[in-house]
């Protein structure tokens, strides 16, 4: 076979993301406190962005700044299906609103300024004079280690001390020591009975319970602490396997002691922490702020996004046009015009985010509406596909959006996700039912039975078919463990040892 040079024509086509576009898809699945940090990077490197006050009483922004509500850009379904040019176009701001008014979007009565949350009161601390700035009393957390180093610091010195700062550090956020004492001991050239010695002054720290090896040792210091500590109570604590079980015929003996009694210390038990450490320190505080706030207000739903958490963008084109005047090189107006065009692309960019949220937050105000005016089990399937072609937008831009958002009404607060979840058959031909709804079923059947007639899977699915649920047990079983519910035997041994059953 002979071999000849070969020149081949081919055609591809392939779509090439902006780097505006990437931009845009970003901010849709930033939150609220990840988009804050984000403008604020944002404002560092580019000198004509700048930020404004957001005033409740009146819009007036400053004559040489430009506001947040000028035409915006495309929605990124829109922009993904065209060219480069047609991402810089313009997008008409009039005609819309961010309220929902009987399943649709009408004018907002003022009741809800974005600056409010539901009970009336603004939506961030500190953001009035009179109201007490939570933010700046959060101090640096004390860390367990501290706290105990604190206390060893004024019983302890020299020699002591030097062991007890090592003893501390291998202490847990449980607070549980997770250090061999020999070893210890020997890595420190000290005797094992100075050890043992100075663990035991550190066992007699606040928390109670802290510096133990094991959980029975643990228990033991804080049944010490309140003085309970009794021969029978040191056998029970002995034989915690025992008591997992529910062997309480075997404890009884083992103990010597009557049901009362028996009562009486497994109660007593209860009371101690296994987890003394927690109590301090725990990281730093990470508290959940919505991103949309939804209120009904004379029989319309009221839709608007959290502004008081997000700064307000503005242009400075004044101090566009004084660097302007002053850029006399062909780099320097190149630069600054790319400055103006960055500028103008993320508020553009914002503004169309906070649209996209308030249009899938208000299709899903319109399939979940049951939800929201009787509870949770009213809520219905829904999936990504559903909203998206309600909306028409493509899948994976519902799903950013409502990746780490969070929805507050007046039945609280809660994750865009929620809102989208599996569906139940119903066993007697009619509309299918949200598997969030089922668990909230099963949960009330488990909460409200009779602790001498505990309910097994199998009744569950009994109970639930009569409710219109056509459900598997396995199914049930998976939703049981899922809302951290144990299994019939294990419910009706946790009965007994409460004292419920006779």
């Amino acid at each position: 076979m002979a071999l000849a040079p070969r020149l081949d024509l081919r055609q591809s086509q392939s779509l090439v993301m902006t780097p505006q576009l990437q931009q845009a898809i970003k901010l849709l699945t930033l939150s609220n406190l990840e988009l804050e940090t984000f403008i604020s990077d944002e404002i560092e490197k580019n000198p004509l962005l700048d930020t404004g006050e957001i005033s409740t009483e009146n819009g007036d922004a400053s004559d040489s700044q430009e506001p947040l509500s000028e035409p915006g850009a495309q929605g990124s379904d829109e922009i993904l299906s065209s060219g480069p040019s047609d991402a810089e176009a313009t997008l008409d701001m009039e005609g819309h609103t961010d309220s929902f008014t009987n399943n649709s979007l009408s004018d907002s009565d003022g009741t809800l300024d974005g600056q409010l949350g539901l009970n009336g009161g603004s939506a961030s601390s500190g953001a009035t004079g009179d109201s007490p700035d939570f933010e700046n009393m959060l101090v640096a957390e004390l860390t367990l280690t501290d706290h105990l180093m604190d206390q060893a610091g004024a019983v302890l010195s020299g020699t002591d001390l030097f062991v007890a700062q090592h003893i501390i550090d291998q202490i847990d956020e449980c607070g549980y020591l997770q250090a061999d004492l020999l070893e210890l001991a020997q890595r420190l050239n000290v005797g094992l009975i100075d050890v043992e010695r100075i663990l035991g002054v550190v066992q007699t720290f606040d928390p109670v319970g802290v510096g133990a090896r094991d959980l029975a040792e643990c228990l033991a210091l804080q049944a010490k602490d309140a003085d309970r500590y009794d021969p029978a109570m040191a056998r029970l604590i002995d034989n915690l396997d025992l008591l997992a079980k529910g062997a309480l015929p075997q404890l009884k003996r083992i103990c010597g002691v009557d049901d009362e009694d028996l009562m009486d210390m497994i109660s007593e038990l209860r009371n101690y922490d296994p987890k003394p450490g927690c109590k301090i320190g725990g990281g730093d505080v990470q508290s959940v702020v919505p991103d949309v706030f939804i209120a009904e207000r004379a029989g319309r739903w009221l839709i608007e996004v959290n502004s008081a958490t997000l700064p307000k963008v503005l242009v400075n084109r004044s101090y566009y046009a004084e660097l302007k005047d002053g850029a006399q090189d062909k780099q320097s107006k190149e630069w600054l015009n790319e400055c103006l065009a960055d500028a103008n692309w993320l508020v553009k960019a914002l503004d169309q985010r906070q649209r996209t949220i308030v249009k899938v937050a208000t299709e899903i105000v319109k399939q979940q509406e049951e939800f929201f005016r009787k509870g949770v089990a009213h809520l219905r399937p829904l999936t990504l596909k559903n909203v998206a072609e309600k909306i028409e937008m493509h899948e994976s831009t519902v799903s950013r959006v409502t990746s780490n958002k969070y929805l507050s009404c007046s039945r609280g607060t809660f994750e865009l996700k929620y809102f989208f979840t599996s569906g139940i058959q119903s066993s007697t031909g009619g509309e299918a039912a949200s598997a969030e709804a089922v668990k909230s079923h099963i949960k009330a059947l488990i909460d409200g039975e009779d602790p001498k007639k505990i309910l097994s899977d199998d009744k569950l699915v009994t109970l639930l078919n009569d409710k219109g649920f056509d459900i598997a047990r396995r199914t049930v079983a998976k939703y049981r463990e899922a809302l951290g519910l144990g299994s019939s035997v294990q419910r009706r041994r946790q009965k007994a040892l409460e004292g419920k059953v006779a």
